[in-house]
């Protein structure tokens, strides 16, 4: 048997486990490598998950014993399996595992993308932050005015016990707090469910699947980072980010999915320069000539600008658009600037614990406080670290409401943001082409 590590983050690489090597005589999994996210290394994927070949189940290792684990082990083979990559930096890990005597794969869509029994609808993009989320609840609300119970089904964020997350069914706030979920997930889930919808994530996705299929009549993929999705797609939209031209072909898998993407939507127009938006057009054209385009804009609203006007104040934005989105602002910096903040302050100061440590990780970061929460600890930390800010006010630009899980002592705000087409083809007029409305 061909002896295999896997490469990955949490996700995409558990998914191409159970689709690709779980239950295969040919290949025998050794180990995987984690990293972006804090504390999933260590761990192990569990034995009730990897199958009958797996009793003791598959050990986790920090991605930076690599070399020792290909050697140790006399690895075969080593699949690549995250997202949100540049190009270049994919190359290196090549390099490396050549080097150590291994093979390196990437794993294409043709054995990891299930096959669904109802319509699906995916949503992906081309690098971390660029709006997927506000398009998925754009489409998923079309979708309902036309009839359809929408099943969202979500990228997988699985960063605690992975035996109870293998299948998750999210319908309302308690069901938030019975799955322990971290603020990364809460800013996904969260918005769907305010808008009445179902939301499924977890582990094993063929499982998921098969759930969402009872519950609705069809199934709205809201992918993660620029990963690909994992079901077969009646229509893929692929968001594009005007603020970072260039990076639609330069990270890894967002090139892919760009590439197979039927719709693009060239989100955040209002706020990027003119040029970039032209530029990115050019681009996309290159990359795939027959997807549709579609310009969007991403307004914000807060509840009183007034009163942000000559005030200091302490940005909090949505952590992976910062850390391995590699953004150094987002929707709070922007409301900041736009309603005439005296001064962003920066965080650095105040930061304590594992908030301190993302800054250091993550130098790129601006003046904004990434909302890291991927435990209890970090969520005390976070709250900490807003607390002890010298500021007037605190501007929350996450898609959460953080009141709701820590105490900030000082006056805040909430920046909200949804997808707005501009001009012509919209969401809506595609998808009541490509579907028949229901009833």
């Amino acid at each position: 048997m061909e002896r295999i590590l896997i490469m990955g983050a949490a996700g995409r690489d558990f998914h191409n486990f159970n689709t690709v090597f779980r239950d295969n005589n040919t290949y025998q999994v050794v180990a995987f490598t984690a990293t972006q996210i804090p504390n999933i290394e260590g761990r192990a994927y569990p034995a009730e998950l990897a199958g009958v070949n797996y009793p003791d189940g598959i050990p986790i290792y920090p991605e930076e014993q690599l070399t020792e684990l290909i050697r140790e082990h006399d690895i075969d083979q080593v699949v690549f399996s995250y997202s949100d990559i540049k190009h270049e930096y994919v190359m290196h890990r090549a390099s490396e595992v050549i080097a150590a005597g291994a093979d390196f794969r990437l794993v294409g869509l043709k054995h990891t993308r299930l096959a669904s029994t109802k319509p699906v609808i995916s949503v992906g993009a081309v690098r971390t932050g660029s709006g997927k989320s506000q398009t998925t609840r754009r489409i998923s609300l079309i979708l309902r005015d036309m009839g359809y119970q929408v099943a969202v089904i979500r990228h997988p964020m699985p960063y605690g016990d992975l035996a109870k997350q293998a299948v998750q069914r999210f319908a309302d706030y308690d069901d938030l707090d019975r799955h322990k979920t971290t603020i990364e997930e809460r800013e996904e889930y969260e918005p769907h469910l305010d808008n009445g919808m179902i939301v499924f994530a977890g582990v094993d996705y063929e499982r998921i699947l098969r759930q969402a299929e009872e519950d609705a009549d069809i199934i709205l993929w809201d992918g993660g980072n620029n990963d690909l999705p994992f079901y077969q797609s009646d229509l893929h939209v692929v968001i594009a980010d005007p603020h970072r031209p260039g990076h639609e072909n330069t990270y890894h898998p967002g090139e892919a999915n760009a590439r197979i993407a039927d719709v693009f939507v060239i989100n955040k127009v209002d706020t990027a320069d003119p040029d970039a938006v032209i530029g990115l057009h050019e681009s996309l054209h290159n990359l795939n000539p027959d997807a549709v385009v579609i310009e969007a804009a991403s307004p914000l609203f807060v509840d009183d600008p007034a009163a942000i006007r000559g005030k200091r104040v302490l940005a909090i934005e949505d952590g992976p658009t910062l850390t391995h989105g590699e953004m150094a602002y987002g929707a709070a910096w922007i409301a900041a600037r736009r309603f005439g903040a005296a001064e962003i302050v920066d965080p650095r100061p105040y930061a304590v614990g594992t908030i301190k440590d993302t800054f250091a990780k993550y130098p790129t970061t601006g003046n904004v406080l990434p909302a890291m929460g991927y435990g209890s600890e970090q969520i005390r930390e976070l709250e900490q670290t807003i607390n002890d800010a010298d500021v007037d006010l605190v501007i929350v630009g996450t898609p959460i409401d953080l009141t709701r899980i820590l105490h900030i002592d000082k006056p805040k705000q909430r920046v909200r943001y949804e997808l707005q087409e501009i001009g012509q083809p919209t969401l809506q007029e595609l998808l009541q082409e490509k579907l028949q409305p229901v009833g």
